[in-house]
């Protein structure tokens, strides 16, 4: 046999092979009573690391009291039997979950399982300890169903306190009864009933009670943050209104200097920094309740309800009291990204009227440095002309002086016809002379 070496192996493969292994359900057979408690981190979403370090503090603590070594700071389950009851530990993203197990030895009337409980077995202090930070507490009797569901049903309603039922039966084999309400002792009930469930069963329902209970009340986390957006996308969606209408009033042909326009897109700037506050306040929480409802409606499908008459099933319940909230969410999320979408919209169009308005602004500069060159040319070539006479003047000038010598030294030179006969000549060659200079200059 050939053996793999460790080395060969990714460093990823053996911990996210062990993943799926990492939460097993508890061994469980009737009659069972367990109590789970969901403590919430009340840390910024993202903190992962310092909740993790809560949560194994809270461990620790538990664990101290009873003599016992918890787990590493690493670890994300635990489980351990105290002996008078087993500890089921899971330290979940934003939260960690302490499920309690106890098996009372013989069968127990319902009122008196109910006040039982292995929550009795658990340390004042570290209970007190929970203050301000339990999100689900939750009690469960697992017991044998010895009589039909029809006769059964009947006594449920003090252990309910007079609630709205809900049951079916699961699995093909067992039977779930509850009202998801908090009763008056703070803990909502389950009872679960065994009604020829095969082995193992029991705990893999019992968890997916569980898990449906606590990823429920996570679920609705993101509702109060729905409420609280509403004022303020209303707030901005009516200022996105006034600057719209804003826009359109404004009419740049009059004469505007784009001041207007830069008013305003200093307006629709602070209202996408809102919007975008506003985003990243809610967008987490509004993603890990689409998330929950997502495990919530997973967990309900595994459950294989069939209707027991005259009881509404978890999936009606759910989705006539459930389901309304989160559509509150997922509507809140999708204005909220649509508000965003048109902050951008308006955002860019006003980009675009700043722009053509400063376009137009320089194409009338440049028009007005074209008149100032043309007008340049026209004075430059006027000093040319001016140019052309003063030379020509100073050259005729220098060429008298010397007609005049010549004629002082005795030679046959008449300066006044001299200097008549080259005026056009020497005209013509500053002229030339002139422009041949220029020519050069512009080839350069």
């Amino acid at each position: 046999m050939h053996l793999i070496s460790s080395s060969l192996n990714h460093a990823l493969r053996v911990p996210l092979a062990a993943e799926i292994h990492s939460r097993p359900f508890l061994q469980l057979d009737a009659p069972e009573l367990i109590t789970h408690l969901a403590v919430y981190s009340n840390d910024q979403p993202g903190k992962d690391v310092s909740n993790m370090q809560a949560q194994h503090a809270t461990l620790a603590a538990l664990c101290t009291h009873f003599g016992v070594t918890g787990p590493s700071s690493e670890a994300k389950y635990f489980y351990y039997d105290f002996g008078r009851f087993r500890l089921k530990w899971e330290c979940h993203t934003e939260f960690a979950t302490f499920t309690f197990a106890e098996h009372p030895g013989a069968p127990l009337p319902l009122a008196q399982a109910f006040e039982s409980m292995p929550l009795e077995q658990l340390p004042q202090q570290w209970l007190a300890g929970l203050k301000g930070k339990l999100m689900v507490a939750a009690h469960v009797v697992l017991e044998r169903a010895v009589e039909p569901a029809d006769t059964y049903m009947q006594g449920l309603s003090r252990v309910f306190e007079g609630n709205t039922l809900v049951g079916s039966g699961v699995l093909q084999g067992g039977e779930l009864w509850t009202d998801f309400t908090i009763q008056s002792d703070g803990f909502s009930r389950f009872i679960i009933r065994d009604a020829g469930m095969r082995s193992q069963q029991s705990g893999r329902l019992v968890q997916r009670v569980l898990e449906i209970e606590t990823y429920r009340m996570f679920a609705l986390l993101g509702l109060p943050y729905a409420m609280q957006a509403a004022p303020s996308l209303n707030a901005i969606e009516n200022e996105l209104a006034t600057l719209a209408a804003a826009m359109v009033e404004t009419d740049n042909a009059r004469g505007d200097d784009g001041a207007s326009e830069q008013a305003l897109l200093d307006r629709i700037t602070r209202l996408a920094a809102r919007i975008e506050k506003l985003s990243l306040d809610n967008s987490y929480r509004f993603s890990a309740s689409k998330a929950y409802m997502g495990l919530v409606r997973a967990r309900i499908d595994e459950l294989r309800e069939v209707r027991i008459e005259g009881i509404p099933t978890v999936g009606e319940f759910m989705d006539r009291r459930l389901t309304p909230a989160m559509s509150t969410c997922e509507a809140m999320a999708s204005r909220q990204e649509a508000m965003a979408q048109r902050i951008a919209n308006t955002n860019d169009l006003l980009r675009t009227r700043v722009g053509i308005v400063q376009e137009l602004q320089n194409r009338q500069i440049l028009q007005s440095m074209n008149e100032r060159a043309a007008q340049q040319l026209r004075l430059q070539q006027a000093v040319e002309g001016l140019s052309v006479a003063a030379i020509s003047y100073y050259v005729i000038g220098l060429f008298s002086y010397t007609g005049k010598a010549a004629k002082v030294m005795g030679l046959p030179v008449n300066p006044e016809i001299l200097v008549g006969a080259l005026v056009p000549f020497v005209a013509a060659g500053v002229w030339l002379g002139l422009r041949r200079m220029h020519r050069k200059l512009h080839v350069h």
